[in-house]
């Protein structure tokens, strides 16, 4: 079962980290078991790849058919461990998330039956259906990494990642998610439309199966872990910190924008940049690893101004132009 009891328990020895070439093989070979079911769209994958060796949760925000839930479903696939699938919904109930104690007349006790929660790697499919009530289930899980139900504490093992997915352009029976709940997102992709040559292979590979239905693992929960580790120690030179730091800065100064992004947005920046540097067999991180990631990473936790909406200004291009503006903090040597 992927819950333990008490911190104690939780606390395991520290996992070994993988050499540099180890890590690259490693991600090169989830990537390309990824790509085997979502063609043409190498970049979306990579960062999501990324947002899960820096122990972040990912939103998928994009029209219907694009293919959201099959890129989520295979990055699961590609690693051998527990998968969780919520289906959201507005009759869904916070204990169908997070577990319930329930009475056993044979052992005469109350018995905690864990919700689907309990898992590494947890597909929450059209999480924006689910009403606010169920929705703030999520908040202790996805940023604490436990849940308490009847004053009992329950960690969650790593890996641990929420994929949730949602539609942003049928809004009827929707529930958006509150700011709170949106910046426990380490970083909001949209995969978009195929184009034409990807579009056609598709057509034809899945004429006669789903690639999804073969798809086997490539490494396994504990290399994950592992991986993890690996990225931890990327080295972050102190004038790539302060570019970070200046980034997010720059947001809550903007006039464009009613709210800026949060010291929690810094930090997943500076580790999702990490593993960039890592999936490139890099020891250290650079300029282009932050500015890969700024518009997935900061712009679904800003909030523009009326003005700014009105006349069709978003959060995405207003970090756009924030990258250009800001200065890199200039260095001796590398990064």
């Amino acid at each position: 079962m992927a819950f333990e009891s008490s911190p104690q328990q939780a606390q395991a020895q520290a996992p070994t980290p993988l050499s540099p070439q180890e890590f690259k093989a490693t991600a090169e070979a989830i990537l390309t078991n990824v790509e085997w079911v979502i063609e043409g769209k190498a970049p979306t994958i990579r960062l999501a790849l990324a947002v899960m060796l820096a122990e972040g949760h990912l939103l998928l925000e994009d029209v219907p058919g694009v293919g959201k839930t099959q890129l989520a479903k295979a990055l699961a696939k590609s690693v051998d461990c527990t998968v969780r699938r919520i289906q959201f919904t507005p009759d869904l109930l916070p204990s169908d998330v997070t577990g319930v104690s329930v009475f056993d007349p044979e052992k005469r006790d109350f018995v905690f039956k864990a919700g689907a929660i309990f898992g590494n790697l947890i597909l929450g499919d059209e999480i924006n259906r689910a009403s606010p009530k169920t929705q703030a289930a999520l908040l202790e899980c996805m940023e604490e990494r436990q849940v308490t139900v009847d004053g009992n504490t329950y960690r969650l093992r790593s890996p641990f990642m929420v994929i949730a997915t949602q539609n942003p352009v049928e809004m009827e029976g929707t529930y958006p998610l509150p700011e709170a709940q949106r910046d426990r997102f380490a970083a909001r992709l949209a995969i978009g439309y195929p184009d034409v040559g990807a579009e056609l292979a598709m057509l034809d590979h899945r004429g006669e199966f789903n690639p999804l239905e073969a798809l086997k693992p490539v490494c396994d929960g504990e290399t994950v872990v592992r991986m993890i580790a690996t990225a931890r120690a990327v080295h972050l030179a102190p004038e790539l910190k302060r570019y970070a730091v200046d980034l997010v800065n720059a947001t809550r100064s903007n006039a464009q924008l009613k709210l800026g992004a949060s010291p929690r947005a810094t930090l997943q920046l500076l580790r999702c940049a990490r593993v960039l540097a890592a999936m490139d067999g890099r020891d250290f991180a650079l300029p282009d690893d932050i500015q890969q990631l700024a518009v997935p990473v900061l712009a679904h936790r800003l909030i523009p101004t009326a003005e700014t909406t009105m006349g069709g200004g978003d959060s995405t291009a207003i970090v756009a132009d924030i990258l250009r503006h800001v200065p890199i903090v200039s260095q001796p040597g590398r990064y």
